[in-house]
């Protein structure tokens, strides 16, 4: 069990959380964790690469000179893949390099990723997070409140917050994501973690199923069999 504070706007502690890392994620597996992030990596890759072949490139069809008498090798083509100008042999294709694990791998590698910021005291849990309307000077100055400043920060929130989206994705090296949203790469990323009572409670699964929290998604967590429903983000 570990025991962590909660803190206010200003970065007065207010109260204590406390919270196992070993319901969230028994164990850690570095292996799957890996396999997982490579996964959400090569769905994001682009594979749009595309180079022309001997048939797409401008020439002449007609032979650059006669087969026999001149001594040299026979030519049949100036779009030829080994004359300069033409085509390449191995043509670049789009292709897809994404792929997919099976689900309960890739929620368990979110668990686990959660679990590993916890017990490296990479997370940092605030009362609550509520704007009246974007403000992105007053999101900055809860960030430097809470000594988050000058370093990669994912904002955790248990639903979704248009205004405290808008108040943070301005700032440089914060990002902004629900429970329902969260997944191994996007964890792992940022050196530290913000988030709200009320998310961390989804993600432990003490917020009663059916609320509107975020437990009761199907990507989210707080029911009964939480370890079986956090943070999957299909890619």
């Amino acid at each position: 069990m570990v025991t962590l504070a909660v803190f206010d706007r200003n970065g007065v502690q207010v109260d204590t959380y406390q919270v196992d890392p070993d319901q969230i994620a028994p164990r850690i597996n570095k292996q799957l964790l890996h396999d997982v992030v490579v996964m959400y990596q090569a769905n994001r890759r682009q594979g749009g690469s595309r180079t022309k072949s001997r048939s797409e490139v401008a020439g002449s069809t007609r032979k650059m000179y006669r087969q026999k008498g001149t001594g040299n090798a026979r030519a049949g083509s100036r779009r030829s893949g080994i004359r300069r100008g033409g085509g390449h042999i191995h043509a670049l294709r789009p292709r897809n390099y994404g792929y997919r694990l099976p689900r309960k791998a890739v929620r368990a590698a979110t668990r686990m990723a959660i679990a590993t910021k916890i017990r490296a005291g990479k997370l940092t849990i605030i009362d609550q997070l509520v704007f009246e309307q974007p403000q992105t000077k007053e999101m900055a100055a809860i960030l430097r409140a809470l000594n988050l400043t000058d370093q990669t920060t994912l904002v955790t929130t248990a639903v979704y917050d248009p205004h405290v989206l808008r108040s943070a994705r301005n700032i440089r090296q914060v990002s902004v994501s629900t429970v329902g949203d969260l997944n191994a790469l996007c964890v792992l990323q940022p050196q530290r973690m913000l988030v709200t009572r009320a998310a961390l409670d989804a993600l432990c699964g003490l917020a009663p199923a059916g609320t509107d929290n975020g437990a009761g998604t199907d990507n989210g967590a707080g029911s009964d069999n939480h370890q079986e429903q956090v943070g999957e983000s299909d890619a």
